[in-house]
């Protein structure tokens, strides 16, 4: 794939920090400038959806995948992502042909694709050690060829955000009043769940199985709090998932700390995530007082 030399130095100079000048933290940050604008989005509709639950299944889905990759000697950037479209698709499939509650499906499948993960490592205890990247994540070994994906994905992302977002704003309000103004209910659950399926395994390469759930959850989370309509609640997710990525990888790789990037990136959210609180707290309390 052609070289991407260009990006890696445009952002040593955008991000003119000693611990930039690495080509692997150039490759870092670009990733994740790639993933933060999808994590925001998704987590805007997975949490008007009520999905959180749903994007927890599908991390964990990447567990079973990697096993299985390990199994068949396929590597695991192409299985992990295949089974998790695969079992995101099958959550939609079973939640709207079955009159079980949307929570009990996905239950399911997060008890399905654990166990299933946790046999195919128990017929080989020595795939352990290379389960543990994806356990934990690691941004800093993201090469040239992941980058490239991302990149088409991203690209494929918000082409499809541009057309769909208001339509599954407005399902995930209500789908039977959607219906009854010609939106394409069943495609757009599909759909959806086939790219959150694709940024979570992404997600996962970033900060692992056991985080990819808060760092889509919490910048929506704390733009709740801060937006007032619904544009603005896109636009403030956006800031504090780019914000809490590029703070995190910076001050993983200081001195002073000298802690996963993974886990420093969802801290900073969750550092977000409290101010929002505070700010909503005291807009609420001034409501109070006027009325």
């Amino acid at each position: 794939m052609p070289d991407l030399a260009f990006l890696y130095t445009l952002m040593s100079w955008i991000f003119p920090f000693e611990c930039i000048e690495a080509r692997f933290m150039q490759q870092a940050m670009l990733g994740l400038l790639l993933l933060s604008p999808m994590t925001a989005s998704m987590g805007i509709q997975v949490v008007n959806f009520r999905m959180a639950f749903f994007s927890d299944a599908i991390s964990h889905s990447a567990f079973a995948g990697v096993a299985l990759g390990l199994l068949f000697a396929v590597d695991p950037h192409l299985s992990m992502p295949v089974f998790g479209i695969l079992v995101g698709l099958c959550i939609v499939l079973v939640q709207r042909t079955s009159s079980l509650s949307t929570d009990t499906v996905i239950g399911v499948f997060f008890s399905a694709v654990i166990a299933f993960g946790l046999a195919v490592v128990s017929r080989d205890p020595s795939s352990t050690r290379n389960l543990q990247l994806f356990l934990y994540g690691d941004i800093l070994t993201i090469g040239n060829t992941d980058i490239w994906f991302l990149i088409a994905l991203f690209l494929l992302f918000f082409l499809y955000q541009a057309k769909a977002y208001n339509r599954l704003l407005y399902i995930g309000i209500n789908p039977t009043l959607a219906r009854t103004h010609r939106v394409s209910v069943g495609f757009h659950q599909y759909t959806f769940a086939a790219f959150l399926s694709l940024v979570v395994m992404f997600s996962v390469w970033a900060v692992g199985v056991l985080l990819v759930t808060a760092m889509i959850i919490v910048p929506a989370a704390s733009a709740r709090n801060l937006a007032r309509s619904a544009g603005g609640m896109f636009w403030w997710a956006l800031v504090i998932s780019l914000s809490s990525a590029v703070s995190g990888l910076i001050l993983s790789a200081q001195d002073f700390a000298q802690t996963a990037t993974g886990a420093t990136i969802v801290l900073c959210s969750c550092l977000w995530f409290i101010v929002s609180a505070v700010i909503a707290l005291f807009r609420r309390m001034q409501k109070t007082n006027i009325s």
